[in-house]
């Protein structure tokens, strides 16, 4: 009769066994590191420091506080301690933008294979160019938030806008990237928006250019292309997406960067939900309406209103006995046929 097994040796058993496992990760980690000499590996080694994921996401939520003062963090600011607050700010965040923005040019020269300069005296200076647009950049959100507040009957208050409105979020991101965008810093304003896309799911591309009392409504699937321009008092719904119609190609068969892709939107236009605007040469006249799901490749003319026809909707009650052919399958398949009770 076999005696039983003890816990002691169970154990013993378990560690000889992940000790056997283990023994092959050497030669796992030898083909990783093989991997990494390959010409077409993407890697990051041997190049300049790049900025840091988190430290980008720590400085967003800085610049936050800053442009919504009392909003966020646990400081509770009256008007006696406002002026100590925002310098703390201030100061913290010109370290820690200083750092990133010398960091994303140190890693631009290196790409470029240029030679890096005084990289941390240049990360100083934007990061100062940038500070002092706090002011312009809190009027551009404060209007922003006030389009969010008429524009939707849902909305009880400005304070609710600004903690739990995700096209406000992004919207605040965009602002700040494109700031830096403009100024020219490499890298560091598209990691902001990727950000943001990637906690609402708005993609709102730093390069698009877009004027005053934005609105977002909803958000979720919104991607608004980098030469995008949008005018002032602009409504859009979820879903919607301002993109190009076709890409071109340089001779040598690479990819043309740097023209215009993506249409032009002008003053006080809505856009509803699911519509999609495609082209760089088209463009939405002013106080136009563009319906829910249209799709526009060709501009129209200032106050117009594009919808799609009525489609042809059959409704009926469902206490009447349906024809066979009238009886659809909700998840896609063929119509299903029905038959008499036997």
């Amino acid at each position: 009769m076999s005696q039983p097994i003890s816990d002691r040796e169970t154990c013993k058993t378990a560690v000889e066994i992940a000790s056997d496992y283990r023994s092959k990760l050497p030669e796992i980690v030898e083909a990783i590191v093989e991997s990494c000499q390959q010409p077409d590996s993407v890697d990051h080694i041997d190049s300049a420091v790049i900025p840091s994921f988190e430290s980008v996401v720590e400085i967003l939520k800085d610049l936050l506080d800053l442009l919504f003062p009392g909003y966020f963090g646990n400081q509770e600011l009256d008007r006696r301690n406002l002026a100590y607050h925002i310098g703390s700010e201030v100061n913290s965040l010109f370290e820690k933008l200083a750092i990133q923005i010398s960091r994303s040019i140190q890693h631009e020269c290196r790409r470029l294979d240029s030679l890096c300069v005084k990289c941390v005296e240049k990360g100083q200076e934007q990061a100062l160019e940038f500070l002092r647009k706090i002011p312009k950049l809190r009027k551009m959100l404060a209007g922003d938030v006030r389009a969010a507040y008429e524009g939707d009957p849902a909305a009880k208050s400005i304070d609710e806008i600004v903690f739990a409105y995700p096209g406000l979020f992004a919207i605040a991101v965009y602002r700040i990237a494109h700031e830096l965008h403009v100024q020219g810093v490499p890298l560091l304003p598209r990691i902001m928006t990727e950000y943001a896309h990637r906690v609402t799911g708005i993609d709102i591309h730093p390069g698009a250019k877009i004027g005053r009392n934005f609105f977002i409504d909803h958000g979720t699937g919104v991607v608004i292309g980098e030469t995008t321009e949008i005018g002032d008092n602009v409504r859009i719904y979820q879903g919607v997406t301002l993109g190009a119609l076709s890409l071109k190609r340089e001779a040598d068969g690479s990819m043309a960067r740097g023209y215009k892709r993506h249409p032009t939107i002008e003053d006080d236009v809505i856009i509803y939900a699911g519509a999609t605007i495609l082209g760089g040469e088209t463009v939405i006249g002013a106080r136009s309406i563009i319906g829910g799901n249209v799709w526009l490749t060709s501009s129209v003319p200032p106050d117009s209103r594009v919808t799609l026809a009525d489609p042809n909707l059959k409704i009926q009650s469902r206490l009447e006995s349906p024809e066979p052919s009238d009886e659809v399958n909700l998840f896609g398949s063929a119509p299903v046929q029905t038959r008499g009770k036997t």
